[in-house]
């Protein structure tokens, strides 16, 4: 259920706000529905991976790869799959870190 919630409010801000949006709602939903550490990660890495995969694919397919493959040759990457690869990666640390955060303020504020 977490990883739907972070998903859905994610892709729907990603066309509205910047890409630290991603953060404060990974985290305000953990914060709301988050269980464990685990499942909070994960959730949280698993759906703004898939977010950032697909708006850098909306983004890229309609002008056949071509600046994405122009910026995986600047850092040093063979392909522009490579750079969609990376770009997860990131985004996916970012949900991840920020829901744990999220579930870790709530710990701290309700076991007091």
């Amino acid at each position: 259920m977490l990883f739907v919630i972070i998903f859905i409010v994610t892709f729907a801000s990603g066309f509205l706000f910047t890409w630290w949006a991603a953060a404060i709602i990974a985290f305000v939903a953990t914060f709301y529905a988050g269980r464990t550490p685990g499942q909070s990660f994960w959730s949280g890495f698993s759906a703004v991976a898939l977010v950032w995969g697909i708006h850098a694919l909306l983004k890229s397919v309609p002008n056949d790869h071509i600046l994405a493959s122009r910026v995986a040759t600047m850092v040093h990457l063979p392909n522009w799959i490579y750079l969609l690869i990376v770009t997860m990666i990131i985004g996916g640390l970012l949900g991840g870190m920020s829901a744990l955060s999220g579930l870790l303020v709530k710990r701290a504020f309700t076991e007091v």
